[in-house]
Protein backbone atom coordinates (compact mmCIF):
# COMPACT_ATOMS: atom_id res chain seq x y z
CA UNK A 1 0.00 0.00 0.00
CA UNK A 2 1.04 3.37 -0.83
CA UNK A 3 2.43 5.31 1.83
CA UNK A 4 0.52 8.26 1.28
CA UNK A 5 -2.81 6.54 2.36
CA UNK A 6 -1.18 4.87 5.36
CA UNK A 7 -0.31 8.48 5.88
CA UNK A 8 -4.09 8.96 6.17
CA UNK A 9 -5.01 6.25 7.49
CA UNK A 10 -3.06 7.21 10.89
CA UNK A 11 -4.39 10.51 10.94
CA UNK A 12 -8.03 10.16 10.97
CA UNK A 13 -7.94 6.18 12.52
CA UNK A 14 -6.12 8.12 15.68
CA UNK A 15 -8.21 11.18 15.39
CA UNK A 16 -11.35 9.47 15.70
CA UNK A 17 -10.09 6.86 18.80
CA UNK A 18 -9.53 10.22 20.33
CA UNK A 19 -12.72 11.35 20.11
CA UNK A 20 -14.57 8.21 21.52
CA UNK A 21 -11.45 8.13 24.13
CA UNK A 22 -11.99 11.67 25.52
CA UNK A 23 -14.54 12.02 28.23
CA UNK A 24 -17.90 14.22 27.43
CA UNK A 25 -17.68 17.42 29.13
CA UNK A 26 -20.88 17.91 31.40
CA UNK A 27 -20.09 21.01 33.60
CA UNK A 28 -18.14 24.28 33.38
CA UNK A 29 -15.41 23.00 35.52
CA UNK A 30 -15.11 19.75 33.49
CA UNK A 31 -14.74 21.87 30.23
CA UNK A 32 -12.49 24.61 31.99
CA UNK A 33 -10.58 23.40 34.47
CA UNK A 34 -10.42 19.56 33.93
CA UNK A 35 -11.97 18.29 36.72
CA UNK A 36 -12.90 14.59 36.61
CA UNK A 37 -15.59 12.90 38.62
CA UNK A 38 -15.17 16.13 40.75
CA UNK A 39 -11.37 15.30 41.13
CA UNK A 40 -8.57 17.64 39.68
CA UNK A 41 -5.41 16.07 37.46
CA UNK A 42 -2.77 13.46 39.77
CA UNK A 43 0.87 14.42 39.02
CA UNK A 44 1.53 11.73 36.69
CA UNK A 45 -1.62 13.15 34.68
CA UNK A 46 -0.33 16.76 34.86
CA UNK A 47 3.57 15.92 34.47
CA UNK A 48 2.28 14.25 30.92
CA UNK A 49 0.13 16.38 29.88
CA UNK A 50 2.61 19.63 30.62
CA UNK A 51 5.48 17.29 28.09
CA UNK A 52 3.85 16.44 25.74
CA UNK A 53 1.46 19.90 25.56
CA UNK A 54 5.28 21.61 24.63
CA UNK A 55 6.47 18.47 22.53
CA UNK A 56 4.63 20.02 19.56
CA UNK A 57 5.22 19.68 16.01
CA UNK A 58 6.90 22.50 15.40
CA UNK A 59 9.65 21.80 18.66
CA UNK A 60 10.61 18.64 17.87
CA UNK A 61 10.88 19.68 14.02
CA UNK A 62 13.12 22.06 15.39
CA UNK A 63 15.08 19.98 17.48
CA UNK A 64 15.80 17.45 14.41
CA UNK A 65 17.31 20.22 12.67
CA UNK A 66 18.73 21.47 14.92
CA UNK A 67 21.11 18.61 15.66
CA UNK A 68 21.34 18.46 12.09
CA UNK A 69 22.66 22.12 11.71
CA UNK A 70 24.98 22.22 15.54
CA UNK A 71 24.99 18.40 16.56
CA UNK A 72 23.92 17.39 19.89
CA UNK A 73 24.85 21.37 20.99
CA UNK A 74 21.41 22.18 18.77
CA UNK A 75 19.36 19.75 21.06
CA UNK A 76 21.14 20.98 24.20
CA UNK A 77 20.16 24.65 22.99
CA UNK A 78 16.50 24.09 22.26
CA UNK A 79 16.15 21.90 25.18
CA UNK A 80 16.86 24.72 27.31
CA UNK A 81 13.48 26.40 26.43
CA UNK A 82 11.90 23.73 29.07
CA UNK A 83 13.84 25.72 32.17
CA UNK A 84 10.13 27.34 31.47
CA UNK A 85 8.79 24.77 33.29
CA UNK A 86 10.76 24.94 36.50
CA UNK A 87 10.65 29.15 36.54
CA UNK A 88 6.98 29.57 35.45
CA UNK A 89 6.19 26.25 38.31
CA UNK A 90 8.01 28.22 41.19
CA UNK A 91 6.49 31.36 40.21
CA UNK A 92 2.72 30.16 40.35
CA UNK A 93 3.57 28.04 43.51
CA UNK A 94 3.98 31.41 44.98
CA UNK A 95 1.66 33.41 43.50
CA UNK A 96 -0.80 31.07 44.75
CA UNK A 97 0.59 29.73 48.30
CA UNK A 98 1.69 33.41 49.11
CA UNK A 99 -0.15 35.93 47.23
CA UNK A 100 -3.57 33.57 47.28
CA UNK A 101 -3.97 34.26 43.33
CA UNK A 102 -6.23 31.87 41.56
CA UNK A 103 -4.93 33.22 38.11
CA UNK A 104 -2.54 35.41 36.40
CA UNK A 105 -5.14 37.43 35.19
CA UNK A 106 -6.55 37.88 39.00
CA UNK A 107 -3.08 38.57 40.03
CA UNK A 108 -2.08 41.27 36.75
CA UNK A 109 -6.00 42.45 37.51
CA UNK A 110 -5.35 43.14 41.20
CA UNK A 111 -1.92 44.55 40.65
CA UNK A 112 -1.92 46.53 37.50
CA UNK A 113 -5.56 47.12 36.59
CA UNK A 114 -8.21 45.42 33.90
CA UNK A 115 -6.17 47.41 30.96
CA UNK A 116 -3.26 45.76 31.86
CA UNK A 117 -4.86 42.25 31.84
CA UNK A 118 -6.14 43.19 28.32
CA UNK A 119 -2.78 44.05 27.04
CA UNK A 120 -1.63 40.67 28.77
CA UNK A 121 -4.81 38.85 26.85
CA UNK A 122 -3.94 40.21 23.44
CA UNK A 123 0.17 38.86 23.64
CA UNK A 124 -1.16 35.48 24.80
CA UNK A 125 -4.16 35.11 22.05
CA UNK A 126 -1.42 35.73 19.69
CA UNK A 127 0.91 33.25 21.14
CA UNK A 128 -1.94 30.86 20.92
CA UNK A 129 -2.82 32.08 17.29
CA UNK A 130 0.61 31.02 16.03
CA UNK A 131 0.62 28.04 17.74
CA UNK A 132 -2.20 26.95 15.73
CA UNK A 133 -0.47 27.41 12.06
CA UNK A 134 2.87 26.74 12.72
CA UNK A 135 2.09 23.27 14.22
CA UNK A 136 -0.36 22.09 11.12
CA UNK A 137 2.25 23.33 8.51
CA UNK A 138 4.64 20.69 9.88
CA UNK A 139 1.81 17.88 9.13
CA UNK A 140 1.21 19.19 6.08
CA UNK A 141 4.73 18.88 4.86
CA UNK A 142 4.42 15.33 5.71
CA UNK A 143 1.54 14.89 3.10
CA UNK A 144 3.28 17.05 0.40
CA UNK A 145 5.04 20.12 -0.77
CA UNK A 146 3.55 23.19 0.30
CA UNK A 147 0.78 25.11 -1.91
CA UNK A 148 -0.34 21.46 -2.97
CA UNK A 149 -3.75 20.08 -2.73
CA UNK A 150 -2.43 17.05 -0.16
CA UNK A 151 -0.61 19.97 1.87
CA UNK A 152 -3.60 21.45 2.42
CA UNK A 153 -5.90 19.01 2.48
CA UNK A 154 -3.88 17.30 5.08
CA UNK A 155 -3.55 20.02 6.85
CA UNK A 156 -7.86 21.04 7.22
CA UNK A 157 -8.97 17.39 7.90
CA UNK A 158 -6.35 17.05 10.72
CA UNK A 159 -7.24 20.34 12.29
CA UNK A 160 -11.03 19.70 12.01
CA UNK A 161 -10.68 16.16 13.59
CA UNK A 162 -8.73 17.57 16.36
CA UNK A 163 -11.10 19.98 17.17
CA UNK A 164 -13.70 17.47 17.19
CA UNK A 165 -12.65 15.82 20.37
CA UNK A 166 -11.58 19.16 21.93
CA UNK A 167 -15.21 20.70 21.26
CA UNK A 168 -16.61 17.06 23.37
CA UNK A 169 -14.63 17.56 26.44
CA UNK A 170 -12.89 21.37 26.43
CA UNK A 171 -9.76 20.37 28.85
CA UNK A 172 -10.89 17.24 30.15
CA UNK A 173 -10.52 16.04 26.49
CA UNK A 174 -6.63 17.93 26.64
CA UNK A 175 -5.50 16.12 29.72
CA UNK A 176 -6.97 13.06 29.11
CA UNK A 177 -5.31 12.51 25.32
CA UNK A 178 -2.42 13.96 26.62
CA UNK A 179 -1.39 11.24 28.90
CA UNK A 180 -2.29 8.41 26.16
CA UNK A 181 -0.08 10.79 23.47
CA UNK A 182 2.76 10.84 25.79
CA UNK A 183 2.82 7.37 26.50
CA UNK A 184 2.87 7.04 22.52
CA UNK A 185 5.37 9.58 21.82
CA UNK A 186 7.87 7.73 24.00
CA UNK A 187 7.45 4.57 22.71
CA UNK A 188 7.68 5.88 18.84
CA UNK A 189 10.69 7.72 20.16
CA UNK A 190 12.07 4.47 21.54
CA UNK A 191 11.53 2.96 18.76
CA UNK A 192 13.55 5.35 16.20
CA UNK A 193 16.44 5.32 18.59
CA UNK A 194 16.39 2.07 18.71
CA UNK A 195 16.83 1.60 15.12
CA UNK A 196 19.54 4.35 14.56
CA UNK A 197 21.97 2.71 16.74
CA UNK A 198 21.29 -0.79 16.27
CA UNK A 199 20.97 -0.87 12.60
CA UNK A 200 23.86 1.73 11.94
CA UNK A 201 27.38 2.26 12.83
CA UNK A 202 26.39 5.48 14.42
CA UNK A 203 27.20 5.61 18.36
CA UNK A 204 26.33 6.88 21.48
CA UNK A 205 30.20 8.55 21.21
CA UNK A 206 29.40 9.61 17.66
CA UNK A 207 26.68 11.75 19.19
CA UNK A 208 28.44 13.19 22.38
CA UNK A 209 30.99 14.28 19.96
CA UNK A 210 29.18 15.79 16.87
CA UNK A 211 29.06 19.51 17.76
CA UNK A 212 31.36 22.58 19.37
CA UNK A 213 30.25 24.27 22.42
CA UNK A 214 31.08 27.38 20.99
CA UNK A 215 28.58 30.46 20.67
CA UNK A 216 28.48 30.42 16.60
CA UNK A 217 27.98 26.51 16.71
CA UNK A 218 24.75 26.51 18.88
CA UNK A 219 25.59 28.67 22.38
CA UNK A 220 23.96 31.75 20.91
CA UNK A 221 20.72 30.06 20.98
CA UNK A 222 21.37 28.32 24.37
CA UNK A 223 21.26 31.35 26.11
CA UNK A 224 18.96 33.24 24.35
CA UNK A 225 16.19 30.15 25.54
CA UNK A 226 17.66 30.60 28.90
CA UNK A 227 16.74 34.30 28.93
CA UNK A 228 13.66 34.01 27.36
CA UNK A 229 12.34 31.13 29.99
CA UNK A 230 12.22 33.75 32.30
CA UNK A 231 9.21 35.22 30.51
CA UNK A 232 8.07 32.69 27.74
CA UNK A 233 6.44 30.73 29.78
CA UNK A 234 3.61 33.61 31.31
CA UNK A 235 2.57 34.17 27.80
CA UNK A 236 1.78 30.38 26.92
CA UNK A 237 -1.84 30.07 28.54
CA UNK A 238 -1.21 26.09 27.54
CA UNK A 239 1.61 26.55 30.51
CA UNK A 240 0.01 28.29 32.90
CA UNK A 241 -3.62 27.07 32.95
CA UNK A 242 -1.98 23.97 33.88
CA UNK A 243 -0.75 25.88 37.05
CA UNK A 244 -3.95 26.40 38.67
CA UNK A 245 -5.80 22.97 37.90
CA UNK A 246 -4.19 21.01 41.01
CA UNK A 247 -3.26 21.77 44.60
CA UNK A 248 0.23 23.88 44.71
CA UNK A 249 2.31 21.54 46.12
CA UNK A 250 0.98 18.96 43.07
CA UNK A 251 1.69 21.57 40.75
CA UNK A 252 4.72 22.33 41.24
CA UNK A 253 5.97 18.77 41.80
CA UNK A 254 4.85 18.04 38.13
CA UNK A 255 6.42 21.34 37.10
CA UNK A 256 9.58 20.38 37.84
CA UNK A 257 9.53 17.20 36.37
CA UNK A 258 7.95 17.96 33.49
CA UNK A 259 10.85 20.76 33.03
CA UNK A 260 13.46 18.21 33.41
CA UNK A 261 11.24 15.31 31.21
CA UNK A 262 10.73 17.32 29.05
CA UNK A 263 14.09 18.93 28.32
CA UNK A 264 15.35 15.28 27.79
CA UNK A 265 12.69 14.09 25.18
CA UNK A 266 13.98 16.95 23.17
CA UNK A 267 17.66 16.40 23.50
CA UNK A 268 16.67 12.69 22.52
CA UNK A 269 14.81 13.43 19.58
CA UNK A 270 17.30 15.90 18.52
CA UNK A 271 19.61 12.46 18.26
CA UNK A 272 17.73 12.56 14.84
CA UNK A 273 19.45 15.56 13.31
CA UNK A 274 22.78 14.90 14.75
CA UNK A 275 22.60 11.17 12.66
CA UNK A 276 21.52 13.47 9.83
CA UNK A 277 24.80 15.01 9.88
CA UNK A 278 26.93 12.28 10.37
CA UNK A 279 25.22 10.52 7.27
CA UNK A 280 25.59 13.92 5.45
CA UNK A 281 22.07 14.18 4.87
CA UNK A 282 20.61 17.72 3.98
CA UNK A 283 16.83 19.42 4.20
CA UNK A 284 14.44 18.51 6.68
CA UNK A 285 16.27 15.97 8.94
CA UNK A 286 13.12 13.94 10.51
CA UNK A 287 11.74 13.37 6.92
CA UNK A 288 15.52 12.88 5.71
CA UNK A 289 16.25 9.84 8.41
CA UNK A 290 12.60 8.49 8.06
CA UNK A 291 13.05 8.10 4.28
CA UNK A 292 16.45 6.44 4.81
CA UNK A 293 15.05 3.92 7.00
CA UNK A 294 12.37 3.28 5.04
CA UNK A 295 8.86 3.65 4.73
CA UNK A 296 7.78 1.57 8.76
CA UNK A 297 10.25 4.61 9.98
CA UNK A 298 9.07 7.38 7.64
CA UNK A 299 5.29 6.51 9.06
CA UNK A 300 6.50 6.72 13.38
CA UNK A 301 7.99 9.50 12.69
CA UNK A 302 4.78 10.84 10.92
CA UNK A 303 2.42 9.62 13.63
CA UNK A 304 4.70 11.32 16.78
CA UNK A 305 4.38 14.46 14.40
CA UNK A 306 0.67 13.64 13.95
CA UNK A 307 0.71 12.87 18.22
CA UNK A 308 2.76 16.02 19.22
CA UNK A 309 0.87 18.38 17.00
CA UNK A 310 -2.55 16.57 17.65
CA UNK A 311 -1.71 17.43 21.81
CA UNK A 312 -0.66 21.04 21.25
CA UNK A 313 -3.62 21.96 19.25
CA UNK A 314 -6.11 20.55 21.27
CA UNK A 315 -4.28 22.42 24.47
CA UNK A 316 -4.61 25.47 22.12
CA UNK A 317 -7.98 25.14 21.62
CA UNK A 318 -8.84 24.84 25.05
CA UNK A 319 -6.63 27.62 26.59
CA UNK A 320 -7.94 30.16 24.25
CA UNK A 321 -12.00 28.91 25.02
CA UNK A 322 -10.99 29.64 28.60
CA UNK A 323 -9.84 32.56 27.91
CA UNK A 324 -12.18 33.95 25.84
CA UNK A 325 -15.10 32.72 28.08
CA UNK A 326 -13.73 32.45 31.50
CA UNK A 327 -10.72 34.94 31.97
CA UNK A 328 -11.83 37.82 29.73
CA UNK A 329 -15.33 37.02 30.93
CA UNK A 330 -17.23 37.01 27.56
CA UNK A 331 -19.48 33.98 27.85
CA UNK A 332 -19.04 31.73 30.44
CA UNK A 333 -20.70 28.73 29.59
CA UNK A 334 -19.55 25.29 27.58
CA UNK A 335 -21.74 26.61 24.29
CA UNK A 336 -19.50 29.95 23.93
CA UNK A 337 -15.91 27.63 24.85
CA UNK A 338 -16.50 25.61 22.10
CA UNK A 339 -17.63 28.98 19.70
CA UNK A 340 -14.20 30.44 20.73
CA UNK A 341 -12.69 27.13 19.54
CA UNK A 342 -14.50 27.50 16.04
CA UNK A 343 -12.99 30.95 15.50
CA UNK A 344 -9.77 30.44 16.14
CA UNK A 345 -9.53 27.54 13.94
CA UNK A 346 -10.21 29.84 11.73
CA UNK A 347 -7.79 32.53 12.09
CA UNK A 348 -5.49 30.45 13.38
CA UNK A 349 -5.85 28.03 9.58
CA UNK A 350 -5.50 31.36 7.26
CA UNK A 351 -1.59 31.62 7.91
CA UNK A 352 -1.02 28.40 5.97
CA UNK A 353 -1.86 30.30 3.17
CA UNK A 354 1.08 32.64 3.11
CA UNK A 355 4.85 31.92 3.59
CA UNK A 356 5.38 31.90 7.16
CA UNK A 357 8.61 30.61 9.29
CA UNK A 358 8.22 28.08 11.51
CA UNK A 359 10.94 28.80 13.98
CA UNK A 360 9.92 32.59 14.18
CA UNK A 361 7.00 31.58 15.85
CA UNK A 362 8.52 30.91 18.97
CA UNK A 363 12.10 33.05 19.14
CA UNK A 364 10.36 35.99 18.03
CA UNK A 365 7.51 35.65 20.26
CA UNK A 366 9.61 35.13 23.29
CA UNK A 367 11.56 38.34 22.57
CA UNK A 368 8.04 40.31 22.11
CA UNK A 369 7.23 39.37 25.63
CA UNK A 370 10.73 39.48 27.56
CA UNK A 371 8.80 42.50 29.26
CA UNK A 372 6.89 40.22 31.28
CA UNK A 373 10.12 39.07 33.03
CA UNK A 374 10.08 41.86 36.39
CA UNK A 375 6.51 41.52 36.14
CA UNK A 376 6.49 38.22 37.56
CA UNK A 377 10.04 37.49 38.95
CA UNK A 378 9.28 40.64 41.02
CA UNK A 379 5.85 39.98 41.85
CA UNK A 380 6.13 41.11 45.28
CA UNK A 381 7.45 44.10 44.30
CA UNK A 382 4.25 47.30 45.12
CA UNK A 383 5.18 48.61 41.51
CA UNK A 384 2.95 51.21 40.08
CA UNK A 385 0.96 50.40 36.81
CA UNK A 386 3.53 52.39 34.47
CA UNK A 387 5.98 50.23 35.26
CA UNK A 388 4.03 47.00 33.55
CA UNK A 389 3.55 49.40 30.92
CA UNK A 390 7.33 50.46 30.49
CA UNK A 391 8.11 46.84 30.78
CA UNK A 392 5.61 45.48 28.65
CA UNK A 393 6.11 47.46 25.65
CA UNK A 394 10.36 47.85 25.89
CA UNK A 395 10.10 44.05 25.16
CA UNK A 396 7.43 44.52 22.34
CA UNK A 397 9.81 47.18 20.54
CA UNK A 398 12.63 45.12 20.71
CA UNK A 399 10.98 42.20 19.28
CA UNK A 400 9.94 44.43 16.43
CA UNK A 401 13.07 45.61 16.11
CA UNK A 402 14.27 41.74 15.68
CA UNK A 403 11.94 41.56 13.11
CA UNK A 404 12.95 43.85 11.17
CA UNK A 405 16.61 43.23 11.80
CA UNK A 406 17.15 46.98 13.31
CA UNK A 407 19.72 46.05 15.67
CA UNK A 408 22.88 47.53 15.10
CA UNK A 409 25.44 45.51 15.18
CA UNK A 410 27.30 46.92 17.49
CA UNK A 411 24.69 45.68 19.94
CA UNK A 412 26.12 42.01 18.87
CA UNK A 413 29.05 40.78 20.96
CA UNK A 414 29.16 37.47 19.45
CA UNK A 415 29.19 35.65 16.36
CA UNK A 416 27.42 33.15 14.32
CA UNK A 417 23.27 32.26 14.20
CA UNK A 418 20.88 33.02 16.51
CA UNK A 419 23.71 35.91 18.07
CA UNK A 420 21.41 39.00 17.07
CA UNK A 421 18.51 37.04 18.98
CA UNK A 422 20.67 36.39 21.86
CA UNK A 423 21.73 39.84 22.10
CA UNK A 424 18.44 41.60 21.36
CA UNK A 425 17.02 39.51 24.62
CA UNK A 426 20.28 40.65 26.62
CA UNK A 427 19.51 44.42 25.84
CA UNK A 428 16.57 43.74 25.99
CA UNK A 429 15.85 42.37 29.68
CA UNK A 430 18.14 44.72 30.78
CA UNK A 431 16.29 48.09 29.62
CA UNK A 432 12.96 45.95 30.30
CA UNK A 433 14.23 45.53 34.33
CA UNK A 434 15.26 49.00 34.17
CA UNK A 435 12.42 50.85 33.38
CA UNK A 436 10.00 48.44 35.48
CA UNK A 437 11.67 49.51 38.20
CA UNK A 438 12.30 53.26 38.03
CA UNK A 439 8.62 53.76 38.35
CA UNK A 440 8.93 51.28 41.93
CA UNK A 441 11.61 52.78 43.16
CA UNK A 442 10.18 56.56 43.00
CA UNK A 443 6.84 54.97 44.90
CA UNK A 444 8.88 53.76 47.71
CA UNK A 445 10.26 56.84 47.97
Amino acid sequence: MDIAIWQWILIIASSVTLFFLSPLAKTTDDFFKATHRKKAPNTLMLTGSLIISWIFAKSITNAANLGLEFGIVGGVAYAAYYFSFIMAGIIIYSLRTRGGFTSLHQFLTSRFGKNAMRVFSVLIAIRLFNEVWSNTMVIGSYFGDIGSTPYYASIIVFTLLTLAYSLKGGLSSSIFTDVLQMGLFGILLFVILGSIYSSTNFTVTDTLQSGVWSFDTGLNLLFAALIQSLSYPFHDPVLTDRGFLSSPKVTLRSFLWAGILGAICIVLFSIIGVYAKAMGMQGQAAVEVGKAFGSVILLIINFIMITSAASTLDSTFSSFSKLAAVDLKLGESISFGRLAMCVLVVLGTIPIFLDAEILSATTISGTMVIGLTPIFLFWKLPAPKLSFYLSVFCGIGFGFLLVFKLIPDWCVLTEGRYAELLWANIWAAGCCLILYMIPAWIKLW
